[in-house]
């Protein structure tokens, strides 16, 4: 292991802190498994869009190393297709087809560089007076429980049924990722969730769950069908897809922060700071412009790989970076795309339940060490009204305006951070009469 000189600030919890270079035979392991963890996300969006698959794994890869540039490679962050714009896209792909989704994408990623730009002029110091740890807590536990469904139905459900033998290799999956994580030691240990997903799809391949035939079809080298505006199609305005499109931008803007704060807490650094919360968002909205410009969808930062970062304690942006430079030669390398493509629904779902569940410990944990009192009704209250909104998938619908369950819970957290007094008038009043009785005693 290598530390880069620059590196000033050393996580001893860490295994690899966010500098420290792995060895080439390692390095190369823990980035396919960021790599497995990520591709199932980020090629399901495409396809349900109706977009080049290929198109997408390629975005995401430049995409990651775009934001890692802008950030000066000091967030181990990895950026994947954007699950809140498929309703708008899919909309916008049956009207006008992919030049109308090309330039709301690009408009998106605009409105992120105007609010970076702004925040470079006003600062980030607001962020922790917005954000603090009764609100970051229960946001962060949202985050990853507000996944926990798609982790269950991925795990069980094969179409729109119950199916006992996904279920069966689900857990396969998990209990198999448990061993590696616990009962063995070293380099072992830190790729138990690539080890657990490849004895998952050992499994469904003997049952016979598994589908080759994308495999078969596909070719061993191949250039990505790239659309690109002015080349591929005549240019042509498209304003309700621009007018749709961009607010969306505010929603992923919100479950941005979220990540970056469970980063924080993660790699115990303040990455508003430092690189700054104007370089995470102008990262995030160049790499949605490239995804816009080259036929790719949108694109946003990955809790699947948050996970990882979780469980392995392997924080290292060499890892993620690794991720980013496979995922852009996979694009060209029609077979080998094909074959993780091919990993089935359980086994992705079967690691979820460890993954979306372990970012969730994580907002526990922020609670546990900032020692917030749920004693005081202010605390209860805030959080009480974050978890139900959050996991329980409240949204708000405004025509093709959607905002998430994980933006409004965040909304909600804040505003009554903000409004709330410090103390309800109950408690109040008992400490005004406690008070009065000791002062009686005392006299």
């Amino acid at each position: 292991m290598k530390k880069m000189p620059k590196d000033t600030f050393h996580n001893d919890d860490a295994i690899l802190d966010v500098y420290e270079k792995p060895e080439l035979g390692q390095g190369i392991l823990l980035s396919m498994q960021h790599l497995f963890a990520m591709f199932g996300s980020t090629v399901l969006v495409p396809i349900l869009v109706g977009i080049n698959p290929s198109i997408a794994l390629l975005s995401s890869g430049v995409g990651t190393l775009v934001h890692m540039l802008l950030t000066h490679f000091k967030i181990p962050a990895y950026l994947g297709s954007s699950f809140a714009f498929v309703a708008t896209m899919q909309a916008l792909m049956r009207q006008d087809g992919y030049p109308a989704i090309a330039q709301g994408a690009i408009a998106a990623g605009l409105v992120y560089v105007i609010v970076a730009l702004v925040i470079a002029k006003v600062g980030s110091d607001w962020v922790n007076k917005v954000l603090p740890p009764i609100v970051v807590g229960p946001i962060i536990i949202v985050i990853g429980l507000s996944l926990a469904t798609t982790a269950a139905n991925d795990a069980m459900m094969k179409g729109t049924k119950y199916n006992l033998t996904y279920f069966g290799v689900a857990i396969f999956t998990l209990v198999m990722t448990l061993i590696f994580q616990m009962c063995f030691k070293g380099f072992t240990s830190l790729v138990s969730i690539m080890l657990g997903i490849v004895c998952g799809y050992a499994l469904s391949c003997v049952l016979g769950i598994v589908d080759f035939s994308g495999v078969a079809k596909a070719a061993w080298f191949s250039m990505p069908a790239l659309d690109v505006p002015g080349i591929s199609y005549h240019f042509k305005w498209y304003p309700a897809a621009i007018l749709t499109m961009a607010p969306i931008a505010f929603v992923t803007m919100t479950e941005h922060m979220g990540h970056i704060m469970v980063l924080n807490s993660l790699t115990k650094r303040n990455f508003f700071k430092n690189p700054g919360l104007h370089r995470t968002m102008m990262g995030d909205g160049l790499s949605t412009i490239i995804a816009g410009f080259i036929g790719g969808p949108p694109t946003t930062s990955y809790g699947e790989n948050i996970g990882v970062l979780a469980m392995t304690k392997v924080h290292s942006v060499w890892v993620l970076a690794g991720a980013a430079v496979f995922a852009i030669i996979f694009s060209f390398v029609g077979k080998v795309a094909a074959v993780i493509e091919s990993i089935p629904m359980p086994v992705i779902g079967g690691i979820s339940f460890l993954l979306f569940g372990t970012i969730a410990s994580n907002g526990l944990k922020i609670l546990v060490d900032d020692k917030i009192d749920f004693g005081e009704k202010r605390n209860m209250l805030i959080a009480s009204v974050i978890l139900v909104i959050g996991i329980g998938g409240a949204y708000l619908q405004l025509g093709n305006f959607q905002l998430t369950s994980v933006a409004l819970c965040t909304i909600f957290g804040m505003l009554m951070n903000w409004i709330l007094p410090k103390k309800a008038a109950s408690e109040k009043a008992l400490e005004a009469e406690k008070k009065e009785k000791e002062q009686k005693y005392f006299n």
